[in-house]
């Protein structure tokens, strides 16, 4: 057990049991030892915990910024000190290996380090003199209660996206994560205890729907960030738009990468098994259609081919595995079925991870690498998000049909390109439809002060998180007119 058996909530500055009846037992996804025990919550606990930021917010707002960020200061200080142990309970919750954990949970301190800036990012501007007499100025304020929903592959760094820029910003606080693996966000929210805020300014609710739909339809929750698959995102993003909230949705992914025959084919090959089997792919950024242009479609194939197979697949704690299992067996059976529907469509499997074994963690839920070649894009797997470790290939002749592949996928959260000509990057960059673009870059991952932008159905919204747009996502802008005329001041 990791302290304790229960998944308790932390409302008003206290931790507290769940009102719900139902438990959903957290496993270790490798060994299938269970953890712990997450008391899905009720409306009852998800409306506590929203009066309580919204009784809180009065005062936090009228904190000032400069104050406001010093408990992120406290906080990254605390977050660098438990650094180890909130890694290695993600690869314990999640399954994916301890340096990949460790990667997360950098990218989601780095969110909070940016946040620490929030008395310059919050400033607004003024104009003197916009008529006789008459100036005027813009201003910041904070929207009041935001929550945030959270998946599962990612448990410390997208709650880390949300918190710490609504905090700086003046909001009050409300964090329900992925049922699946709350205990990474339990220990972080141990040491944000720890930072003794007001109490109210920060909550966390665990549970399913019914948490969800009540802060979506809660009239004090101001603003709803999510993260999760896209058929889920729009259905978060109608309900909360028609209850009036600003929202922000970040849905699935179908990443394309483009491969021309000047690659440097080593690097690249290097690269994109990274990105497409990192995380098992369980992750929004994961390469999954690589797709080749004339020569580079031999080179490419039988190199990524020999790589793929050359991973270790195994327990994530242990230090030589390069690749864990995926977070349950719901999921190794849905990719096992794309995987065999794919192949029912005409793909040529080159590498087929169905069926694997590992010594010592035979109930665990572990898929060995796999690559599907000659997808067509009509192929319905060329359009369907599989969030595991799967890569498909598809061959071109030109950069020309390749841009067009990928132009023609309804998401559009990530795509890149190899090559060494750049004028093909620049072609690449300007004319495909996609957020965040990679120049030989596999994981187009943009560093905590960019957005993390998504087009098409891979995003809902008009403000992303992180940097910028979340100051402007988490702020209401307020312009102020102002007339003081001589006559009216006293003399003296």
């Amino acid at each position: 057990m990791i302290d304790g058996k229960e998944v308790p909530n932390f409302i008003n500055g206290k931790w507290s049991s769940s009102s719900g009846t139902e438990y959903l037992s957290i496993a270790n996804p490798a060994t299938c030892e269970v953890l712990a025990n997450n008391s899905l919550g009720k409306m009852a606990d998800a409306s506590s915990a929203v009066q309580a930021a919204a009784k809180a917010f009065p005062s936090w707002r009228a904190t000032p910024p400069e104050e406001r960020i010093q408990y992120l200061f406290k906080l990254k200080q605390l977050l660098e000190e438990d650094f180890d142990e909130i890694a290695r309970i993600t690869t314990l919750e999640h399954g994916k290996t301890l340096s990949e954990s460790r990667g997360e949970l950098r990218r989601g301190i780095e969110n909070v380090e940016v946040a620490c800036g929030i008395p310059t990012l919050m400033q607004g501007y003024n104009l003197e003199d916009v008529a006789h007499g008459i100036d005027e100025s813009m201003i910041r304020q904070p929207l009041g209660v935001v929550a945030a929903v959270t998946p599962f592959n990612f448990p410390s760094m997208i709650p880390l996206w949300f918190l710490p820029y609504a905090l700086a910003c003046g909001n009050t606080f409300v964090l329900k994560p992925s049922e699946r693996v709350p205990l990474t966000m339990k220990r972080i929210f141990g040491l944000i205890q720890q930072l003794n805020l007001p109490a109210g300014v920060v909550n966390l609710v665990n549970g399913g729907s019914e948490v969800v739909d009540c802060l979506l339809d809660h009239p004090d929750v101001k603003a709803i960030s999510f993260v999760g698959s896209t058929s889920v995102a729009k259905k978060v993003y109608e309900r909360s738009a028609r209850n009036g909230k600003r929202v922000q949705c970040q849905g699935g992914a179908k990443n394309h990468v483009v491969i021309l025959p000047d690659a440097d084919m080593s690097t690249t090959t290097q690269i994109i098994s990274d990105s497409a089997f990192g995380c098992a792919g369980q992750r929004c950024l994961a390469v999954s259609m690589a797709v080749t242009v004339g020569d580079a479609r031999e080179t490419f194939t039988q190199a990524i081919s020999e790589m793929a197979d050359s991973i270790k697949v195994g327990y994530g704690l242990e230090e030589d595995v390069q690749m864990g299992p995926v977070v349950s067996r719901d999921s190794k059976k849905r990719i096992e079925k794309l995987i065999e529907q794919g192949a029912s469509d005409g793909a040529k499997i080159l590498l087929d991870g169905r069926g694997t074994e590992i010594l010592n963690y035979e109930n665990g839920h572990f898929l060995n690498p796999t690559i599907l070649d000659e997808v067509a894009p009509e192929n319905s797997i060329s359009q369907t998000e599989i969030f595991g470790p799967v890569l498909s290939l598809t061959h071109t002749n030109t950069i020309e049909q390749a841009i067009e592949i990928v132009s023609n996928s309804p998401y559009g959260n990530a795509a890149s390109i190899f090559t060494r000509n750049g004028a093909a990057a620049r072609k690449f960059r300007y004319e495909i439809p996609a957020g965040n673009v990679g120049i030989n870059i596999g994981v187009a991952a943009p560093m905590a002060y960019f957005p993390f932008c998504g087009w098409k159905d891979s995003f809902l919204g008009v403000l992303h998180g992180q940097g910028r747009d979340a100051i402007d996502f988490y702020t209401e802008k307020k312009v102020v007119i102002e007339r003081w005329p001589l006559q009216w001041s006293r003399k003296f």
